[in-house]
């Protein structure tokens, strides 16, 4: 189970441009171009965080943008640009990205300063 979804155009929603996105429970892909195609491929276990966001004109055309957070050191902000079921890809991603996480035991880690920790220890003298 997953999705495939294509870029629309803002203007009425139409999907004439050549970018395709592919989101399956492993792997989440986008191949663009028509010339010189390019295909660009993340893990879900690499996603940490997914945002979603639609303007005014996207509303009206049924539309939204998803932008995936990843730890992907060449594209580290994936963006689904412009696609139908937009919220429930990002639902979708969401659940198959923390699910990929607990399969291969990647935990994301917080950065905590010394400041942030409450610990009642007295310091050695």
């Amino acid at each position: 189970m997953g999705y495939v979804e294509k870029k629309r155009w803002l203007f009425l929603g139409l999907p004439w441009t050549f970018t395709k996105y592919t989101v399956e429970d492993e792997i989440l892909t986008i191949d663009t171009g028509f010339l010189k195609k390019e295909e660009n491929d993340c893990y879900m276990y690499r996603i940490q965080d997914v945002v979603l966001s639609e303007s005014l004109a996207e509303r009206i055309f049924g539309l939204g943008t998803v932008s995936c957070l990843t730890s992907d050191k060449t594209h580290p902000r994936l963006e689904l640009i412009h696609i139908k079921n937009a919220k429930e890809v990002k639902n979708f991603i969401l659940e198959k990205s923390e699910e990929a996480r607990l399969r291969r035991r990647t935990v994301g880690m917080q950065n905590l300063d010394a400041d942030d920790l409450d610990l009642d220890v007295e310091p050695n003298d």
